[in-house]
């Protein structure tokens, strides 16, 4: 079965964007093998808020399949993502049967949370950056019950970025 693996960035005071959604504080560490990160993974999981400030970055959505969950966006504006506005949780369900590279859940703490509840997210990998951003959107607000987890893998680079590998028990 297929993982959903939460993987972002966060300050160290627990939030994954500034206050309107920024993140110019995440430190781009050349140490990072980005492109082995990605080749991990072939579909990419993100909220509305996320997937607009994806099509805004150079990025774009690295060469994976797309699914944006938002109750606002209109599927055939967006034809390069698939728009999922009821029955996400039963769709990442799909998602997880089928074979195939893991699923990087890549942004919406919101999103996040609601899925976590339901018991599809698989681990949580973040980044901590090494900033106090003191608001912003909280890595997991929302969430309903407390998530025990167990650290799976950590890495300290030298930029001060701390990488936390946890499953969800």
């Amino acid at each position: 079965m297929r993982r959903v693996r939460y993987r972002v960035a966060a300050s160290l005071d627990g939030f994954i964007a500034g206050p309107h959604g920024e993140f110019d504080w995440i430190v781009m560490d050349p140490e990072i093998d980005f492109a082995a990160l990605v080749a991990e993974f072939d579909t990419l999981l993100m909220g509305r808020h996320t997937f607009e400030l994806v099509q805004k970055s150079d990025r774009g959505f690295m060469g994976m399949k797309a699914i944006v969950f938002s109750r606002t966006l209109r599927a055939m504006d967006h034809a390069d993502v698939t728009v999922v506005g009821e029955n996400g949780a039963d769709l990442v369900r799909e998602l997880r049967a089928k074979p195939g590279k893991d699923i990087w859940f890549f942004g919406g703490g919101q999103l996040f949370s609601s899925l976590a509840q339901a018991n599809l997210v698989d681990t949580v990998e973040v980044a901590i950056m090494p900033v106090l951003l003191g608001q912003g959107i909280p890595l997991a607000p929302q969430l309903v019950e407390a998530k025990k987890l167990k650290l799976a893998r950590q890495k300290i680079y030298k930029a001060g970025i701390a990488s936390l590998q946890y499953a969800i028990l």
